[in-house]
């Protein structure tokens, strides 16, 4: 094989995977319009069209030229600098994920997730799950059918193959131990953070109402001055706070209530360190494997350094107090010791998105059991309902009193999303470990965070993490961040810090 052969094949590889993430990004945007501005009248063409571009993307990656040209350009793969071969060997995973699917699967999972999705929400806002049974039903039928045929081709479990989809190269027997760890250190901790809690003075509550255009104006702020440019995001309102979109062209949402500020500002603050990251993938491999994100966990753990680690830090969340009173007006509740007890206050909920740092991962915890066994056929759709509040009952003794606050809260296994949970908990592990990092480089950065700056921070970031897209895996992009691969002792050291003294 010569070199200007092993060349041309690559040139086509690339060319291909550049349509690929081209319609990508456009079904990423119709599915931002779908949660933000889509009339419900929409619905059933919007699944039909997200279902033909999903058809199209699959079908971008498996021509039949395809196996010629991953084997003729990995044959000189020894002439391509680091990231082109990093690119190759993703150009060679993805294609042979994609390969073993069908596209008449591809574009029925499109199809039934968009409509599962629009009788989801119906289904919440009235705590029916009935109303969506039939539906998820379908949607976890074709996620078996993918599972199992990807195990096969990927030598993995089906619900592994699943988890691949998102954080490549992380597993059952990777995140079960881990978790099993976290929920022995939760039984002696959370009691103990409990019992310290109630022992200090009650958090001040703001006393509001807090007009949502006033709380969208101060998210729109705090977001810029943590570094998304105005001219490359959108800040909408949705249902389920998300960040969509592209790198150039940055979506995120939230939702507002009047009695409470902290879920839109730290719901924004959060989605900000999601387009932070899609800001800063380098945009010379735009549209290839090797320019996007290191997967879910990688991009969790962004999200949670700026929300958790940064923004309610004891600095910020001084420099926050200010902010808050030039909004709203002046208060008492407004100083950083209040805000810290108010907003980090440790408590047994029953809402995944509400909870603090520390019970988080129970709610985690409990996905993960549960959609390994909707996976497997362990448990029945109809019987989701009553295993999600026995499982709330033994991880953190509360039992949801509806189904809005049990297993209708989330849109993710409704829009087809399994094997995605565990990415949340592996990400504030691993932002916990980054941010220990970023401290040891930046021994300043509390006097940033006090003039509520995360230039420096993000800075770091942009260097360590964004800019190394998926150059590396998961424990390799860690390992090169802060010298070692994932370690929740620093996470749990994090947690005994700020909730434990």
């Amino acid at each position: 094989m010569s070199a200007a052969a092993a060349n041309d094949a690559y040139d086509r590889l690339t060319a291909c995977f550049g349509r690929r993430g081209t319609i990508n990004e456009a079904a990423a945007v119709l599915g931002w319009d779908a949660a933000t501005m889509m009339p419900p009248g929409g619905a059933v063409a919007r699944g039909e069209q997200l279902g033909v571009l999903a058809g199209l993307a699959h079908a971008a990656i498996t021509e039949d030229e395809m196996p010629d040209d991953l084997a003729a350009a990995e044959a000189g793969i020894d002439q391509l600098d680091a990231w082109d071969a990093a690119n190759l060997r993703l150009m060679r995973h993805a294609h042979t994920r994609a390969a073993v699917l069908p596209g008449a699967l591809v574009e029925a999972q499109a199809r039934a997730n968009s409509t599962c999705e629009k009788i989801w929400r119906e289904a919440r806002r009235t705590g029916d799950f009935a109303l969506v049974r039939e539906a998820l039903d379908e949607v976890i039928s074709l996620v078996r059918e993918q599972a199992d045929g990807l195990a096969g081709a990927l030598g993995l479990s089906p619900y592994d193959a699943l988890m691949d989809g998102y954080q490549r190269g992380i597993g059952v027997a990777d995140v079960g131990p881990i978790f099993a760890a976290y929920e022995t250190f939760l039984r002696d901790a959370l009691p103990r953070a409990e019992a310290l809690q109630n022992t200090r003075p009650a958090p001040i509550r703001p006393a509001g109402p807090f007009p949502a255009a006033t709380q969208e104006a101060l998210c729109r702020r705090m977001s810029g001055r943590a570094g998304l440019e105005a001219e490359h995001s959108r800040l909408d309102r949705s249902a389920h706070p998300f960040c969509g979109g592209t790198p150039t062209d940055v979506r995120i949402t939230t939702r507002y209530d009047e009695s409470d500020f902290s879920q839109s500002l730290m719901g924004v603050m959060h989605e900000t360190g999601h387009a932070l990251y899609e800001r800063g993938l380098p945009p010379g491999f735009a549209r290839q494997p090797v320019g996007e994100a290191a997967g879910m966990a990688a991009h969790e753990s962004q999200s949670l350094i700026i929300e958790m680690q940064a923004c309610r830090s004891e600095p910020y969340l001084a420099a926050m107090a200010s902010e808050l009173a030039a909004s709203f007006g002046p208060d008492a509740a407004y100083t950083g010791p209040n805000l810290a007890r108010l907003l980090r206050r440790v408590g047994r909920g029953f809402i995944r998105v509400d909870a603090d740092e520390m019970t988080y991962p129970a709610h985690v915890i409990l996905r993960f059991r549960l959609e390994q066994a909707l996976v497997s056929g362990d448990l029945a759709v109809a019987d989701l309902p009553g295993a999600w509040n026995e499982g709330m009952g033994s991880l953190l003794g509360v039992t949801p009193p509806t189904d809005t606050q049990g297993c209708l809260q989330d849109i993710h296994w409704y829009d087809g999303a399994v094997g995605y949970f565990p990415s949340y908990t592996l990400g504030a592990m691993a932002a916990a470990q980054l941010m220990a990092a970023a401290r040891r480089a930046l021994p300043d950065i509390d006097v940033a965070l006090g003039q509520a700056d995360l230039a420096p921070l993000v800075g770091w970031l942009r260097s360590h993490v964004h800019a190394q897209a998926s150059r590396y895996g998961f424990n390799d992009l860690l390992r090169a961040a802060t010298g070692k691969p994932l370690d929740p002792a620093d996470f749990t050291a994090h947690l005994t810090a700020r909730y434990l003294t």
